[in-house]
């Protein structure tokens, strides 16, 4: 999947969310955004899932504008690009397993979705899902007697049942501790590597976006400020993504379990 970004562009009245996005995908990677809050990185993703319609400019997939889209190739489109939220998007009351199978709705005809009618394949690979991210034994549970961390895995589960072909994270461990992060992002990667397909991540510390990620792109006031290999990704120009100055420490934004010991 070849994915070119032309003057991606959103305004929110007199704001200006995202400026003249310009980058191109031109094959399967783990793609880190970071920076600081206000930077544009979820109004991204939600223009390019369509959550949010852009301003301005393209998001070219294999030559096909998907900013153009309607009806259902609009509804096919979202079903290929999954979206993993931060706050997880589960129904609290339902068990993990059911929560699992709704990422087919997408995919089902009218009266199907409408009352819930999943095929004993949709349930297998429910099931397959969970235990493929370590959650199987949860599976009859209700989603909200699981952890943040459970939870988000089993929102990952949720991703894969819609066989998509991109995946977009947004923030998908901003609430989580430390340890349970590292399960996500472990298992974000491996998905990357597994099925072949793009991850696009957005992400707030530096050292998340350097261990998981191949490239990162820095925004910063909706505009690009870095795009480079996450080996490129220095303290120098971690002060460029933030506008920081010389006292910026990169410590206080880590997720790893040794820096947080470290500053302890």
């Amino acid at each position: 999947m070849r994915i070119e970004f032309k003057a991606l562009s959103k305004t929110f009245g007199t704001a200006r969310a995202v400026r003249g996005f310009t980058a191109t995908v031109d094959r399967p990677i783990m793609l880190g955004v970071i920076g600081p809050s206000g930077a544009g990185k979820s109004t991204l993703l939600r223009m390019i899932n369509r959550l949010t319609e852009a301003t301005g400019g393209a998001c070219l997939v294999d030559g096909t504008d998907v900013l153009a889209l309607r009806g259902g190739a609009k509804r096919r489109w979202q079903r290929d690009c999954a979206m993993i939220f931060q706050q997880f998007n589960l129904v609290p009351r339902l068990d993990v397993v059911t929560n699992v199978m709704l990422g087919r709705l997408n995919g089902m005809n009218t009266a199907a979705s409408l009352f819930g009618l999943f095929a004993r394949r949709d349930l297998e690979d429910a099931l397959a899902a969970l235990d493929r991210l370590g959650i199987a034994e949860h599976a009859m549970k209700r989603a909200e007697a699981l952890s943040g961390g459970q939870q988000q895995r089993v929102a990952i589960a949720r991703a894969l049942m819609q066989r998509p072909k991109m995946i977009l994270a947004d923030e998908p461990i901003a609430s989580l501790d430390p340890m349970n992060a590292e399960i996500v992002m472990q298992a974000l990667r491996r998905i990357h590597e597994d099925e072949g397909i793009t991850v696009i991540c957005n992400l707030h510390t530096l050292d998340t976006a350097r261990t998981y990620c191949d490239r990162v792109i820095g925004m910063r006031l909706g505009e690009i400020v870095f795009d480079g290999a996450a080996s490129e990704l220095t303290t120098s120009a971690a002060r460029e993504i933030y506008g920081a100055g010389a006292a910026f420490n990169e410590a206080a934004t880590s997720t790893s379990l040794d820096a947080l010991a470290a500053t302890a």
